[in-house]
């Protein structure tokens, strides 16, 4: 496999590199077990520094597609078809890096007071109009392009759904998946997520974590045709879907025509040099609704969530539940379309994942100290 770097081209070299090196994998021209290049050999074979290739080495162990061996190199551990869950955390063996979901996003409030001021002078009495019934286009908009650039998620503004709040939609998927059904949950996990699907009369089937994600024979034993995972840091465990898993949950969905939906409350603020791959631009758009919220980025007071779905299951939300208004001012929408416009948002995300990448290594040597 020759790989070709682009150093004109706006996509960073080690991200070109490290994009070749899963699509390699993904093909299978690097099974399972078998040794990457060295590094040496893929930076003369790429045309790109030893450092270039040990960033993109390191975003392919962090996503779990290989791993690296002392003195040995790098062995690929990603399977496309026979992952197998790994022995289980108990609960009192849960990663250190597991964080509560109620932290607040620690957002400046000098740029959030000048944003409303400026929201407040822009729009003036347009601000007491009753938004559409799905949210306010300009913020539509606005997170269309930023999941484009952030997420890798191509889609339409009348694919997403504002709401108030995370447990808010779960209350519209309850409705839209129809009550009375099945639907698989990550445990241990978030309490409220299963609060409200069987408060609207849904059962849950739970499925156990084991570290990588949901055990695979859980997921063949579930008769359920839905289910609910957060890819990235589920809470309460801390645990994160490996690449193999994420792959098997989009294959699991298409097999049973079902659908996942992928909880991503905390997703941006990962301290991986890229951004975690989303189960929806993976599934390329089909099979898989996206919740997020802005209540762990910005602070918690901010109950403003977002759904994107699937383009079939947004012609039928429009059927059946597009008579529900708006649960979200226009005011604090057009604030979050501003933050995201100017990049006020961006560069919060930034400077949190700097600081938790230096945190991430100050804490072992403070431990090694003691």
């Amino acid at each position: 496999m020759t790989f070709a770097v682009n150093k004109a081209g706006s996509t960073p070299a080690y991200l070109q590199l490290y994009q070749q090196c899963v699509q390699s994998i993904i093909q299978g021209l690097y099974p399972y077990g078998s040794k990457l290049p060295s590094k040496r050999t893929l930076a003369a074979d790429s045309g790109v520094s030893v450092i270039t290739v040990e960033h993109a080495l390191a975003l392919l162990c962090e996503e779990g597609y290989v791993e690296s061996r002392e003195r040995s190199g790098c062995f690929v551990i990603y399977r496309s078809s026979d992952f197998q869950g790994l022995p289980g955390l108990g609960a009192g063996n849960l990663p250190a890096r597991s964080l509560s979901p109620h932290t607040a996003g620690d957002f400046p409030f000098s740029v959030l007071a000048r944003t409303m001021r400026r929201v407040l002078a822009d729009y003036g009495e347009q601000l007491l109009v009753k938004p559409p019934n799905s949210g306010c286009p300009e913020l539509q908009q606005e997170l269309c392009a930023y999941l484009a650039r952030s997420r890798g998620l191509l889609i339409q503004p009348d694919q997403i759904i504002i709401g108030a709040g995370a447990e808010y939609l779960y209350g519209l998927v309850a409705q839209l998946i129809g009550r009375d059904g099945l639907i698989a949950l990550e445990h241990p996990g978030y309490e409220k997520i299963h609060l409200v699907y069987e408060a609207m009369g849904i059962r849950c089937d739970y499925l156990k974590l084991h570290k990588g994600g949901i055990a695979t024979e859980a997921l063949e034993r579930t008769s359920a045709r839905i289910l609910h995972v957060t890819p990235f840091n589920s809470y309460p465990s801390g645990i994160s879907a490996d690449a193999s898993k994420k792959r098997e949950y989009i294959r699991w969905a298409r097999e049973r025509e079902g659908y996942l939906i992928e909880d991503n409350y905390e997703s941006e603020l990962t301290v991986s040099q890229k951004q975690e791959d989303s189960l929806f631009a993976l599934a390329g758009g089909e099979r898989v609704i996206y919740l997020n919220s802005f209540s762990k980025t910005i602070a918690p007071s901010i109950r403003v969530g977002y759904m994107v779905l699937p383009r079939e299951l947004a012609e039928l939300y429009c059927q059946r539940l597009g008579f529900y208004s708006c649960t979200v001012p226009a005011f604090e929408q057009y604030l979050l379309a501003s933050l995201l416009r100017n990049g006020d948002y961006e560069r919060h995300i930034n400077r949190v994942r700097r600081q938790r990448r230096k945190n991430r290594k100050i804490i072992p040597a403070r431990d090694n100290n003691r």
